[in-house]
């Protein structure tokens, strides 16, 4: 799968997976993580809590806060893992020679997914994204291009910012304040008939399951002129008024 998706073997990949239909056809959550971890240079799952932190419950931690991003992350975040950025609502893990890098100062910024935090670094990192059994509609990375070009569509305003207190595994506690995404009608699918149109898209099917996989630079690239040439490019137009997270 990974060679049809034109992922280099030394390079940085981020997988977002629903396993169920894998699950189904006998694979096994563990020695499919080891084979990817086997496959490629750095490793990264999402490892979202936004579901379980919230203003309400503002305490985090690196450790033993779960992700609600399914059963292939969660396994890959406690048994796999090396580190897991810190980030009350947004925060990646990963393994490999490029994660501490990539996840580092997650903490700092001041909206999910700022240029300084691992969704605005992939394209830089060279990064390809595979999402596999699910779409375009799971992939954080388009954030990045909504809190860059139209912040004041998609993220609630400065001064609802809220505090958050982050644990982290050794213990170092981290006061986190940042915007949170409003809830929209996102319309992310678009991406695959937009970079399918550009030859950019790569596709295929393992053990019944779909999988599409392309270079973050190649969609950052076109998140960013889509944003740029109609900011609201991303909700749907039948979308009701905003929903605050």
């Amino acid at each position: 799968m990974l060679e049809q998706a034109r992922v280099p073997g030394d390079g940085v990949l981020v997988v977002h997976c629903g396993f169920r239909v894998l699950s189904r056809a006998g694979l096994r959550a563990e020695p499919f993580i080891e084979a990817l971890i086997a496959r490629t240079g750095t490793l990264l799952m999402p490892a979202m809590s936004w579901r379980i932190v919230t203003p309400e419950a503002p305490d985090w931690d690196e450790r033993a806060t779960p992700s609600h991003v399914g059963v292939l992350a969660e396994i890959f975040r406690t048994r796999y893992a090396e580190r897991r950025s810190i980030h009350p609502t947004h925060s990646v893990c990963g393994v490999g020679p490029d994660a501490a890098r990539l996840l580092a100062g997650h903490e700092q910024d001041p909206t999910p997914c700022s240029a300084n935090g691992p969704w605005g670094r992939l394209a830089g990192a060279g990064a390809h994204i595979l999402l596999l059994g699910t779409g375009f509609e799971t992939c954080t990375a388009l954030h990045h291009p909504e809190e860059v070009v139209a912040d004041q569509l998609y993220l609630r305003p400065p001064e609802t910012a809220g505090t958050y207190r982050c644990v982290a595994r050794d213990g170092t506690v981290h006061r986190v304040r940042f915007r949170q995404h409003l809830r929209l009608d996102r319309d992310f699918p678009q991406y695959r008939a937009r970079l399918a149109a550009k030859g950019q898209l790569r596709a295929g099917r393992a053990e019944g399951a779909e999988w599409l996989a392309v270079a973050a630079r190649d969609l950052m690239a076109d998140a960013f002129a889509n944003l740029a040439a109609r900011p609201d490019a991303h909700i749907r137009q039948s979308a009701n008024l905003p929903r605050g997270l």
